[in-house]
């Protein structure tokens, strides 16, 4: 039976009523090392962050060369790893940094994709992709090469729910009972580097019940294996974290230097926040008043490059360690492979996108797709 938050527990007094699941792998405690998991856009320097100097506008990186067209199912781009796939929800890039797990956000199918390789069909998990729900979150298991299990996120007919799947089983639930609405039901998952699963969750189209303790809806939440409260939380009998989400698309962190960060639909704006344990959400680290359309987002120590579906774009950000932004803020691939929908780094340093043309874009004969680039700094490890 899989923890729901519901009137057996308090949140902010109580672990989750989460049954152990059998054979579910616990995630590594952090000495064992991390897993190995057209508007125009004019952004906006939230309340917190300054710009060193004048804030410009941000650069784009100019048209690409004229590229042959696909033929049906066939990419000539050397960049694009999958075709013809469903719009995409989630990537996460496999230890090895040669293939990855994609989530197709409307069937639920989950797809062992790399380049050269026809995609293979993991796991079909029943999802309900109306009102911005459906496939929407992956993170590998710490102990993958070895099991091979993985974890999503999913929008069920009458809830959310954080699911595990083995080789060869059906999904099995870890985390019910995060509130469904008409809208903020989408949510993301990402270890963060010290052995714990997070989980964004939307408010569910409640803005109230964010900061709702008893509520898991508008949160991000810290577990281990099991579903419980990760043991090394601020309060360590509450899976919460951070408080104040809507309808979050992606989390993203940098486990050298330990930040994390999750992208926000909800409001007036788009908004980038950086999470810190224990701590209120608050003011954005940076929005976009224009709501290009914030989804996936991948991090390294000196960048975050967040996918941009609406823009149908790459927007790059420098993080300085005092909270600012350093540089000048980037948009790339404007254009290139339209609407982009997910994002992840690999171990190596390359950004890995999904695209999402299929719904609201004009896809191409060969969408939807999976590319694979050089992080738009250039760098391998996305560093200056």
């Amino acid at each position: 039976m899989a923890a729901s938050f519901g009137h057996r527990a308090r949140l902010v007094a109580t672990a989750l009523g989460i049954a152990l699941l059998a054979g579910c792998a616990q995630f590594p405690d952090e000495h064992r090392g991390n897993w190995s998991e057209q508007p125009s856009l004019e952004p906006q320097a939230g309340p917190k962050p300054s710009i060193e100097g004048e804030e410009p506008p941000p650069e784009s990186s100019g048209p690409r060369p004229e590229a042959a067209e696909a033929d049906g199912c066939t990419d000539p781009d050397p960049a694009v790893v999958a075709t013809c796939l469903g719009p995409i929800g989630a990537v996460a890039v496999l230890p090895d940094g040669q293939g990855a797990l994609v989530a197709e956000r409307d069937t639920g199918r989950v797809l062992r994709v790399e380049l050269g390789a026809e995609p293979v069909e993991l796991a079909r998990i029943p999802v309900d992709a109306v009102g911005d729900g459906g496939l929407t979150g992956l993170a590998l298991s710490p102990s993958y090469d070895e099991d091979e299990l993985f974890y999503a996120y999913a929008t069920t007919g009458g809830e959310n729910q954080v699911v595990r799947v083995a080789p060869g089983d059906s999904p099995k639930p870890v985390l019910t009972g995060i509130p469904r609405g008409s809208s903020g039901n989408s949510g993301a998952l990402l270890d963060d580097g010290r052995g714990a699963l997070l989980v964004a969750t939307g408010d569910g189209g409640d803005p109230q019940a964010a900061a709702n303790p008893d509520s898991p809806a508008g949160k991000v939440l810290r577990l281990d294996g099991f579903g419980d409260p990760a043991p090394d939380n601020p309060d360590p009998g509450s899976p919460v974290v951070a408080t104040g989400l809507a309808e979050p698309s992606g989390l993203c962190g940098a486990p050298d230097d330990g930040g994390v960060w999750v992208t926000d639909r909800g409001g007036a704006q788009d908004s980038l926040y950086r999470v810190d344990y224990g701590r209120e959400l608050g003011s954005p680290d940076w929005t976009w008043r224009e709501k290009p359309g914030v989804s996936g987002c991948a991090a390294a120590s000196g960048s975050v490059v967040v996918s941009l579906e609406d823009a149908a774009a790459l927007f790059t950000l420098r993080p300085a360690p005092d909270g600012t932004f350093t540089g000048q803020p980037e948009k790339v691939l404007e254009g290139t492979y339209g609407r982009l929908s997910a994002s992840a780094r690999s171990p190596e340093g390359l950004v890995w996108l999904g695209t999402s043309n299929k719904t609201g874009g004009q896809p191409v004969p060969s969408d939807d797709r999976v590319v694979r680039i050089e992080p738009p700094s250039g760098g391998s490890a996305g560093k200056d």
